[in-house]
């Protein structure tokens, strides 16, 4: 049997359903602002679910997201309490570092250029490599977004791991249209530590890590539990309420997508938006049933 990393699920979106403010469009940075602790509960949670990794509530703390709302001077700061939540929560985990999407998720139409992008994410690797113990540069969506936040993180020696975002029907294109596997030169050339697919359709899934597979590397998945992402979500600003969870997809169909992952060679599995503690509970569950060791 494998040993496997388990991610956690929803961090974000999670501390605000527990908050029980309305989403805004900084609506996951907003709570860390206004309810201090309440993160570092999420994070104790999903350690307690059997997650091994404490992924920091920074993925859109981003300057181009804080200049709006008149925060971009507290980024180093925000960064900062991100990582400390999460520390505080992880009860011992290691604790990685989310590297947002430039502009909004599921946006290629905004990604700076690769030279444009670079120095913006090398400056928030920066602001991490003290406190993470890796960065994952999540739902990136397109084959210049990759090579943008990896030639930023080059600023830092922390391990990094790149999560990429396909089409919720079509799993060998990434959202940008490109195919999948127009990324492997990116990933031969920056050589991250592991590929994973992250917050799309379960069903998706399967087509990417096949992919995934041929690429020499450790890989994996951690989907999300959105219906679909719509066209009025691609808009400025927009915020999560613009999108519904699915009512199918309850702890244990969750696990059974994740194990079929863990079936074609996974060694990183976890959960995105919309899949919470207990859904992270029982894949560890059916991890330890199947005789993995969670590593």
């Amino acid at each position: 049997m494998a040993e496997i990393t388990l991610l956690d699920g929803s961090i974000g979106q999670e501390a605000v359903r527990r908050g029980g403010d309305a989403p805004t469009p900084l609506w996951s940075t907003k709570v860390m602002m206004t309810r201090p602790g309440l993160l570092a509960g999420v994070h104790a949670d999903y350690a307690r679910a059997g997650a091994t990794i404490a992924t920091a509530n920074s993925y859109a703390l981003h300057r181009d997201r804080l200049a709006p709302e008149g925060l971009e001077d507290r980024l180093e700061e925000l960064i900062a309490l991100a990582l400390r939540e999460a520390r505080e929560g992880a009860r011992g985990q290691r604790v990685a570092g989310a590297l947002g999407p430039l502009g909004a998720s599921y946006r290629p139409d905004l990604v700076p250029p690769p030279d444009r992008a670079a120095p913006l994410y090398a400056e928030i690797a920066g602001m991490m490599a003290g406190a993470a113990d890796l960065l994952i540069a999540e739902t990136v969506p397109s084959v210049a977004a990759a090579e943008g936040v990896l030639l930023g993180a080059r600023a830092t020696a922390l391990p990094v791991w790149l999560a990429m975002t396909v089409e919720d029907d079509d799993g060998t294109r990434l959202r940008s249209g490109e195919p999948l596997a127009d990324l492997r030169p990116v990933v031969a050339r920056h050589a991250p530590e592991a590929v994973l697919i992250n917050c799309s359709r379960p069903e998706a899934v399967e087509a990417a890590l096949t992919i995934l597979a041929g690429w020499g590397r450790p890989f994996g998945a951690y989907a999300n539990g959105f219906t679909h992402i719509p066209d009025e979500f691609l808009s400025d600003r927009p915020t999560v309420a613009m999108l519904t969870a699915r009512r199918d997809l309850d702890p244990a169909a969750y696990a059974r997508f994740a194990m079929g992952w863990v079936a074609q060679g996974a060694t990183i599995v976890g959960g995105c938006c919309e899949v919470g503690p207990a859904h992270i509970g029982a894949l560890a569950e059916a991890l330890r049933a199947a005789g993995h060791r969670i590593v």
